[in-house]
């Protein structure tokens, strides 16, 4: 390879695209988004908040966690853990007012959750006063 520099580079060029291409997948296969739309966990978080999720089913009490609604699967929901049963959880928003959780629909089985909130990163901007787009999932 000495003789051929560009050779070199190609080959470093292509270990460091597979290298960037593998981290991005294994992250999309840990981690998920989702943008904040109801105020159920106000003030934790509040509508426009951006969250990282940990796709995990191992959850725990005091745990702020991101799951499937149980009467309507396409929306998502982010509530706190308030009890674990064997295979379900108990889940109650912050803002108890303005929370449909298990006070409402019972304990959630366990294969609805979609993971722990990890970290919220901002929120979103809009433009001239308007609602903005987001192509992050929401949240209620």
């Amino acid at each position: 390879m000495r003789d051929r520099p560009w050779l070199t580079k190609l080959v470093a060029g292509i270990l460091v695209g597979s290298w960037a291409a593998g981290t991005v997948l294994v992250g999309r296969r840990m981690y998920t988004r989702l943008e904040i739309e109801g105020v159920s966990m106000l003030p934790e978080l509040a509508p426009g908040d951006r969250v990282v999720i940990r796709k995990t089913r191992q959850v725990a009490v005091g745990d702020t966690i991101a799951l499937r609604d149980p009467d309507d699967e396409e929306r998502h929901l982010v509530k706190r853990v308030v009890g674990l049963e064997y295979g379900a959880v108990r889940v109650e928003g912050d803002n108890e007012g303005a929370s449909r959780d298990s006070r409402h629909f019972g304990p959630v089985p366990s294969s609805l959750v979609l993971g722990r909130v990890v970290t919220r990163y901002g929120r979103r901007r809009t433009c001239r006063g308007g609602r903005g787009s987001s192509r992050l999932p929401r949240a209620h």
